[in-house]
């Protein structure tokens, strides 16, 4: 009987709130009151892709919010006029997943390139190797603003490698693509060993949705460089071109 009795004291005293002295619980806001202004500068403080994953499914006013241009466009506004700016310049996209996917993927003004430096040896590369073939090795100089230190070698007969981007996937969207047709701007750097000269040559292909039709090409083949040289890097001309047909 006593045990039981102290049992069941136990268990009321656990189901009381707790005190000045005890921890609280979970604090939980009603936004349910607040005007859709309000609610749409407290949402513009969530992270993008919390934003288009979870608060989207919260209800549907939620999902008006997310899917319409207010709440992103105070996030880009923060992120800098550089941003906004060239979000404003392209023209609004249509909802409802367009100004997620500029938040979320930022497409614009980054290079779209994965693994540009080899720190994942060859991932996301197609290559075709002559003589001994590719390998990564450190840069024999520093290149500054470059993500990484490290670079792709080849050997003494032509090497090549390609890399397919498909823009849709990386953020952009069809309207933009067609209609707006942004600048995609195209670089490289390259170099020589010093005892030993090369030639390089750049090539970009536009490719239709269907990614067999050549919609545009770019090129860019600069001077070779000799034997015994100072083996800096130099830069590939910048290529420059409109997305569309």
């Amino acid at each position: 009987m006593g045990q039981s009795a102290s049992r069941e004291r136990s268990r009321e005293r656990s189901r009381e709130p707790s005190g000045g002295g005890g921890s609280a619980g979970p604090c939980l806001l009603d936004l349910s009151a607040v005007p859709d202004e309000v609610l749409a500068l407290i949402l513009s403080w969530v992270p993008a892709r919390a934003l288009a994953t979870r608060c989207r499914l919260v209800c549907r006013r939620w999902r008006a919010a997310v899917d319409g241009p207010t709440v992103w466009r105070l996030r880009l506004e923060r992120a800098g006029p550089a941003a906004c700016l060239e979000a404003a310049r392209r023209g609004p996209p249509p909802p409802p997943t367009a100004w997620a996917r500029l938040c979320v993927l930022q497409p614009l003004g980054r290079n779209l390139l994965r693994n540009p430096c080899g720190t994942e040896k060859f991932a996301h590369w197609q290559v075709q190797s002559g003589g001994d073939g590719w390998a990564i090795e450190e840069n024999r100089h520093p290149l500054e603003g470059a993500p990484a230190q490290t670079c792709f070698v080849s050997s003494y007969n032509w090497c090549s490698k390609s890399q397919l981007i498909d823009l849709l996937a990386e953020g952009f969207w069809e309207e933009l693509l067609d209609i707006h047709q942004p600048e995609i701007h195209i670089s490289d750097w390259w170099g020589a060993r010093a005892d030993c000269g090369c030639k390089y040559s750049l090539h970009v292909r536009l490719l239709a949705a269907d990614r067999r039709a050549v919609l545009a090409t770019f090129e860019a083949q600069p001077e070779p460089v000799p034997q015994w040289n100072d083996q800096q890097y130099r830069q590939a001309p910048p290529l420059a071109g409109a997305v569309g047909p």
